[in-house]
C-alpha cells in the first residue's frame, strides 16, 4: 500500500489536515523507502481508529516514550495524522488525566505547535484548535541515575555468604567503607564478596585473596572515578529541543525541554545562551548534551544536563554556536570519543573530582570544524562522534567546547 492510498482511508476533516500540512513530493511522506513504509503503516493504523482508543492509550504511551516523531527523527504526515486523531480525546481531558500520559501529552503538544500543522489547522478551525496543557504544575517525575553496566565474568565458585556482592551504589559504598576500616589489618580480614577461591574456608583468610577479585571487578565494571580523569567518563548524548522559553527570573538564560530518548521524558535544561543565540535558532534543534553532570539550580530552576557549545577562538563576543551531531542522529544516541569506544561513562560526575573541568580544556574543533578532544600530554586527537559520523561546529575552527 502506498502513502497516498493510506491517506485516502482517513476521514474528513482529518484527511484535509494531513494533506494541508504536507507538500507533494516532499520529505513529509518519508525520506527513504523504509521511512515511507513506516509512514504508511502508521497512517493505516490511525485510519483503523484502534490506536487512539482510550483502552489503547497505554500501549501508545509506551510507543511514544523514546520518540520525538513516529518515523526517524523528523516530522512526517504520520505525525500529523496521529495528532489529528488524538485531538478529540486530548482536548477533553482534565489535567489529572493527561498527566497520566506524559509521553502522549508531550508528543501531542510538540506536533500541534509545528508551523506547518498550525497553518493547516487554522484553515479548518475550530476542528483542530490549540489544546492548552498546564505543564508547569505537572507532577515531578523522579529521575534516577542509570546503574553502571557491568561486564565482568562471574567467579567460578563463590564462598558461603558471598551472595551480597556489591552490585548497587549503597552496597558499593558499604564495601568501600568496610575496605577502608580493614586497611590496617594486613592479612587478617578479607573484603566481603572478593574471595577468588570459593572452596576456601572462612578461617583461611589471607591478605592476597581480596586483591585479585577487586581488580577484576574494577576491570569489568563501568568506568569509576578513581585514577586520572579520562574523556570517556563524560556521558554525551544526542538531544532534541522540543520546547524552549526564557527563564522567568534571569534575562540571560533559556529554559529548554530536551528529549534524550528517556522513559522519564524530556529533561529540563537551563542554558546561558540568550545573548548569543536567538531563540528562533534554538527551537527544534538537535544537539550534543552532557548528561551526567550533577543537577544544578539555576535561578530557581533545576537543570539536568548541559548543552555543548562551541565558542569562537576570540571569545564569546565573537560568537557561540551549538555543536551539532551527525545528520540523521536519533535522540538518546550515544556520543563517544574515538579510541574510547568500549569505555563506559560514569552515571554521574562527582563535582569534587573536577573530572569535566580537567578534560574540558582539551575540547576543540579541528580545521575540518569537527569536534574533538586533544590530549594535552600526548597531543593525540580523539574525535567526538556517533557510530555514523563526527559532531561538528558549523562555522568555527579552533573553538573551545563547553
Amino acid at each position: 500500500m502506498s502513502v497516498q492510498a493510506a491517506l485516502a482511508k482517513l476521514p474528513s476533516p482529518l484527511k484535509d489536515l494531513v494533506t494541508g500540512a504536507a507538500q507533494d513530493g516532499s520529505e513529509d511522506f518519508g525520506k527513504s523507502e523504509k521511512d515511507k513504509a513506516e509512514v504508511t503503516e502508521w497512517i493505516d493504523r490511525v485510519a483503523q481508529g484502534d490506536v487512539v482508543k482510550a483502552e489503547n492509550l497505554k500501549d501508545l504511551e509506551t510507543s511514544l516514550v523514546p520518540r520525538t516523531f513516529l518515523v526517524s527523527n523528523y516530522l512526517t504526515v504520520a505525525d500529523v495524522a496521529l495528532y489529528g486523531a488524538l485531538h478529540p480525546t486530548l482536548s477533553q481531558l482534565q489535567a489529572a488525566q493527561y498527566y497520566a500520559h506524559p509521553a502522549i501529552t508531550r508528543y501531542f503538544d510538540h506536533v500541534q505547535n509545528r508551523p506547518s500543522v498550525r497553518k493547516a489547522a487554522e484553515s479548518l478551525a475550530p476542528a483542530f484548535s490549540v489544546v492548552a496543557f498546564d505543564l508547569e504544575n505537572a507532577p515531578h517525575q523522579e529521575r534516577k541515575a542509570e546503574p553502571p553496566k557491568k561486564r565482568e565474568k562471574a567467579p567460578t565458585a563463590k564462598p558461603e555468604g558471598e551472595k551480597a556482592v556489591a552490585s548497587t551504589p549503597k552496597a558499593e559504598k558499604a564495601d568501600k567503607v568496610a575496605a577502608k576500616a580493614q586497611k590496617g589489618d594486613k592479612g587478617e580480614k578479607v573484603a566481603e564478596g572478593g574471595e577468588k577461591e570459593g572452596k576456601a574456608q572462612k578461617k583461611e583468610k589471607k591478605a592476597k585473596e581480596p586483591k585479585e577479585p577487586k581488580a577484576a571487578e574494577k576491570k569489568g565494571a563501568a568506568a569509576e572515578d578513581a585514577g586520572e580523569p579520562v574523556p570517556s567518563m563524560i556521558d554525551l548524548r544526542v538531544g532534541h529541543i522540543v520546547d524552549i522559553k526564557k527563564h522567568p527570573d534571569a534575562d540571560g538564560l533559556y529554559v529548554e525541554q530536551i528529549d534524550f530518548g528517556e522513559e522519564t521524558g524530556p529533561r529540563t535544561v537551563v542554558s546561558g545562551l540568550v545573548n548569543y543565540i536567538p531563540i528562533e535558532q534554538m527551537r527544534d534543534k538537535y544537539l550534543v548534551g552532557v548528561c551526567n553532570l550533577k543537577p544544578a539550580n539555576m535561578r530557581g530552576v533545576k537543570s539536568f544536563a548541559m548543552v555543548l557549545c562551541a565558542t569562537h577562538p576570540e571569545g564569546k563576543d565573537a560568537g557561540i554556536e551549538l555543536v551539532q551531531p551527525p545528520t540523521g542522529s536519533k535522540v538518546g544516541e550515544r556520543i563517544y570519543f574515538e579510541d574510547f569506544e568500549e569505555s563506559q561513562a560514569l552515571s554521574q560526575l562527582n563535582p569534587k573530582k573536577k573530572i569535566f573541568e580537567t578534560i574540558q580544556p582539551g575540547f576543540t574543533t579541528l580545521d575540518t570544524r569537527e569536534a574533538a578532544w586533544v590530549n594535552s600530554a600526548t597531543k593525540s586527537v580523539h574525535k567526538i562522534r556517533t557510530k555514523d559520523g563526527v559532531c561538528v561546529a558549523p562555522n568555527f575552527v579552533g573553538a573551545s567546547l563547553s
